[in-house]
C-alpha cells in the first residue's frame, strides 16, 4: 500500500504558523520512531512563489492537481471570507469530497469548505471571533462557538490554531489508534489529547501556587489510577479545595466537568488497552474504570459511535494495512 497523502493548501497572505500546524503533524518524517509515514504536499492555486502575511517568500512545489490523489485535504486557514470561492478551489474541493478524501478546515479555513457548499446541514467550528460572521454567511450551517473541532465523519473542523493542533491530533488517534497519537504528541511535546467538544475559551493559571500545584497532582493521581473510583468529593479534597471551588477552576482550567474529563480519559485509556493487548472486554472496562464491558460498551457508542469489539477489529485491520505498506518500502 502506498502512503496516505496529506495535501495543504497554501495562499498568498497566508499565516506562516497557520501552516505549520499541519506541516508539524504530518510533515515530518516520524518512522525511525515507529510513527506513520504521510506523502505530505503543499499545494497553491497558482504557479510561482506564495507570500506570507509574515514577509516570508515560499515555493510551493505542488498545485491543485495534488488534491486529485489526496487522501486528506487541509485548508489551514483563508483570506477574503465574504468573497466567492476561486473556481479552480471549489472545482478540486468538490471532486475530492465526491471521491471520499477526508476534507479539513482548520480556523478560518472553514469558511474555504463553507463555499464550496460542502457544510450545507452539517455542524462546523470555527475560530471564536469569526463563528457570528460565518453564521451569517451560511445560515444553512450549525456552527458551534464553543468547541475545539468537530469531526463530521467526511469532513473535520476546527477553532483557532491550537484546537488546530488538537484536530490533526484527533485524525491521526482515528486513523491510527490512541498510541500512535499519544507517542506523536509526546515527540511533538503537545498535550495527548483534548475531545473536539471541550470549551475554546480555557482560562489557565499563571502562576503556580501550592493549591494548583496540589491541583495538578490529584488530577495526575486519578489519570495514574483509573481503575479506581474518583468521586468529585475525594479529588476535590485531594486537592485542598471545596467541591464548589474545585468544580469552578477546573472548568476554568480544561474547559469542560471533570465527570466528562474523567469519562474521556477513561474512554482514551480503554483505547489503547484495546489496541495493544489481548485483554478480554470485562478486563479492559475493570482496568479503564468503567466497571462492566456493558458499560464500556455504552460509553464507546456514545463518544465514538462504535463498539469495543469493532474498533479493536478496526486498528487491528488499520495496523495490518500499515505493516504492509512499511515492508513494501
Amino acid at each position: 500500500m502506498t502512503d496516505p497523502i496529506i495535501a495543504v493548501l497554501a495562499f498568498d497572505g497566508i499565516s506562516p504558523f497557520h501552516l505549520s500546524v499541519p506541516c508539524v503533524v504530518f510533515g515530518t518524517d516520524r518512522t525511525k520512531l515507529g510513527l506513520p509515514r504521510f506523502d505530505f504536499r503543499v499545494c497553491a492555486l497558482d504557479d510561482g512563489p506564495i507570500h506570507t502575511d509574515a514577509g516570508l517568500t515560499i515555493a510551493v512545489p505542488h498545485g491543485l492537481s495534488a488534491f486529485d490523489a489526496a487522501d486528506i485535504i487541509i485548508i489551514p486557514s483563508w483570506k477574503d471570507l465574504d468573497a466567492p470561492l476561486p473556481t479552480s478551489l471549489l472545482e478540486a474541493l468538490s471532486r475530492a469530497h465526491r471521491r471520499g478524501a477526508l476534507i479539513v478546515g482548520l480556523c478560518l479555513g472553514t469558511f474555504a469548505i463553507a463555499a464550496a457548499g460542502l457544510l450545507a446541514g452539517r455542524r462546523a467550528a470555527t475560530h471564536w471571533s469569526s463563528t457570528d460572521r460565518l453564521q451569517a454567511l451560511h445560515p444553512d450551517i450549525e456552527v458551534d462557538a464553543d468547541v475545539l473541532y468537530v469531526d463530521d465523519g467526511d469532513i473535520v473542523t476546527s477553532a483557532g490554531v491550537a484546537a488546530g493542533l488538537d484536530c490533526c491530533l484527533h485524525i491521526v488517534r482515528a486513523r491510527y489508534g490512541a498510541e500512535v497519537a499519544l507517542r506523536l504528541a509526546r515527540h511533538i511535546v503537545l498535550s495527548p489529547h483534548r475531545q473536539g467538544g471541550q470549551a475554546q475559551f480555557i482560562e489557565r493559571p499563571l502562576a503556580k501556587t501550592p493549591a494548583t500545584d496540589r491541583f495538578t497532582q490529584a488530577l495526575d493521581t486519578v489519570r495514574a489510577t483509573l481503575g479506581e473510583t474518583h468521586s468529585l468529593d475525594r479529588v476535590a479534597e485531594a486537592a485542598g479545595l471545596t467541591r464548589r471551588t474545585f468544580t469552578r477552576r477546573f472548568q476554568k482550567s480544561i474547559g469542560t466537568s471533570f465527570g466528562e474529563w474523567l469519562a474521556g480519559q477513561r474512554i482514551e485509556f480503554a483505547q489503547r488497552l484495546l489496541e495493544a493487548t489481548e485483554k478480554s472486554m470485562d478486563m479492559v472496562a475493570f482496568e479503564a474504570g468503567f466497571g462492566s464491558a456493558t458499560s464500556l460498551r455504552q460509553h464507546f457508542a456514545a463518544r465514538l459511535r462504535t463498539s469495543p469489539a469493532q474498533y479493536r477489529r478496526e486498528f487491528s485491520r488499520r495496523t495490518g494495512e500499515q505493516a504492509m505498506s512499511a515492508l513494501s518500502h
